[in-house]
């Protein structure tokens, strides 16, 4: 990190300053508070005033100071040390305007054979047909990758429902409108990802299927497998499922009948449709 390039020394005793910042193109000034630490490779500064007049430039994200340059500061996130956050020039606003909607998280949560994949992909195509772009999480696929070395424990079953979760708003920052489809069966772990995003970017639907009619649909033969004791923790069976207290959308049997998956999509466009996502 280059360090600024003026002949004063900040003493490491010094533990920050206040640091008055002028932004480049408006006038609004802000305080922000720098702390200097015997670890950064930058110590100068041009005064040892506790109020500094700093000059910022958006596109070269740096903070000049008197002819010196500042680095963004190096942080530690969970087990990550000296790391740096770095913005680029096109934004998430840029990019949703390139592709003519908004980013968001379709997230889709029931239990096994409750139709999430089904209406994950009829929901996809829909958008499609609409010249909107789209992504599918599916919870399997991701344990044949990303998350293979992930059991169905408590624990690694939060962990994977986390990585997802950012994975998904890695999506959503490029502007695509991210589709999971995971049984995610802890309130807990689903609330955190809602916590990843901003107020409204994060859609839950929770497919109401009761677990008789999931377990007489059975298509991948996991529920005989689970009756048997053949599989451990499986969801329904002997693990639990936290349904959603308050999600966006719910999907339900009408009068004993499943709907069809194209109809479950229409109803998701159109709220998508009155929320403004598809268009930027």
């Amino acid at each position: 990190m280059p360090s600024a390039c003026t002949s004063n020394w900040v003493p490491n005793s010094h533990s920050g300053y206040s640091i008055g910042i002028r932004p480049f193109r408006h006038r609004i000034r802000t305080q922000v508070h720098i702390e200097f630490e015997s670890h950064l490779s930058f110590r100068r500064i041009s005064a040892l005033s506790q109020t500094l007049v700093l000059e910022v430039r958006p596109e070269s994200e740096q903070i000049l100071l008197k002819g010196g340059i500042i680095c963004p500061p190096i942080t530690n996130v969970g087990k990550s040390t000296n790391i740096v956050w770095k913005e680029c020039s096109v934004n998430k606003e840029e990019r949703q305007k390139l592709l003519r909607q908004k980013g968001c998280v379709i997230w889709v949560t029931g239990l096994s054979g409750s139709g999430k994949s089904t209406l994950a992909c009829a929901l996809s195509r829909a958008l499609h047909s609409r010249g909107r772009l789209t992504y599918i999480l599916d919870g399997d696929n991701l344990r044949h990758g990303l998350n293979k070395n992930l059991s169905f424990s408590a624990e690694d079953r939060a962990e994977n429902i986390r990585r997802i979760g950012e994975v998904a708003r890695l999506f959503v920052d490029a502007g695509v409108i991210c589709i999971t489809s995971l049984i995610s069966p802890y309130r807990r772990d689903r609330d955190a990802c809602r916590a990843l995003f901003p107020i409204g970017e994060f859609i839950e639907i929770f497919m109401d299927f009761p677990l008789e009619i999931c377990e007489e649909r059975d298509a991948k033969g996991l529920y005989k497998l689970a009756r048997a004791g053949k599989i451990k923790c499986f969801t329904g069976i002997d693990d639990p499922y936290e349904p959603p207290e308050s999600c966006e959308i719910v999907m339900q049997p009408r009068n004993g009948v499943c709907p069809p998956p194209k109809d479950m999509a229409e109803q998701v466009v159109a709220y998508l449709e009155e929320k403004g996502f598809l268009k930027a």
